[in-house]
């Protein structure tokens, strides 16, 4: 091939890149935008009460335009719920590894309510979700729990008891439902402040723990 071909060539095939990259760009955009809005009003009203012409009409697009990215208003509403509970998630399990078990327990209820206070209205749709028993939204909850459950205590001296001791796993998975109930209690009615509950949450914890695993050092 003559060199001035190829280089013509070449430059046509840079040309023809950059307007797919942009549209890529845009349209991971337009998605976060969206789940953003569908966030926001899912938090606010109940599942049946969200427009999908009111999130076009908000977002400046078609309704078409919004199908495209979510088929349903399901979809677009279990995208969200999934990025909220990632988001709860890394935010509990990136607390520091070299502290004592116990102060992993406070750091990690610290970093849990920290978040959940933030995003109260969001956090409350997650749990108690918002379409029935739909069997996606549950798993989405269900995941949620599993990953603090498999995380929260990891790298611990508690790690390979909750491998091996069924008694442990299912006093551990326990207070996780016990800090669920407690938490949507406390969005919903803030009576206990945050230091006074993540005490009340870390102190039944290590309670739970003297029961099970007698002797256990917490502190």
């Amino acid at each position: 091939m003559p060199p001035r071909r190829a280089v013509r060539k070449l430059i046509r095939a840079v040309a023809a890149s950059r307007p797919r990259r942009r549209i890529r760009l845009e349209n991971d955009e337009r998605r976060a935008q969206l789940l953003q809005l569908a966030r926001k009003a899912f938090s606010d009203r109940s599942y049946d009460e969200v427009s999908i012409d009111d999130l076009a009409r908000e977002a400046k697009i078609s309704k078409g335009l919004l199908y495209h990215y979510f088929p349903t208003k399901r979809d677009l509403y279990v995208a969200g719920l999934t990025e909220i509970a990632n988001e709860l998630v890394e935010r509990v399990t990136t607390v520091p590894q070299n502290l004592t078990p116990a102060e992993r327990v406070r750091a990690g209820l610290d970093a849990y309510l920290d978040h959940i206070w933030q995003h109260s209205r969001a956090f409350v749709s997650l749990m108690r979700g918002g379409i029935g028993s739909d069997p996606e939204v549950a798993q989405v909850i269900e995941g949620t729990r599993k990953r603090l459950f498999d995380n929260f205590l990891d790298d611990t001296a508690f790690a390979p008891l909750l491998v091996k001791d069924l008694k442990f796993q299912t006093a551990i998975r326990g207070w996780i439902g016990f800090v669920e109930g407690a938490s949507l209690d406390w969005c919903a009615k803030p009576q206990l402040d945050r230091a006074a509950l993540r005490d009340l949450l870390s102190q039944v914890l290590f309670a739970i723990l003297q029961v099970v695993v007698p002797g256990a050092a917490v502190t």
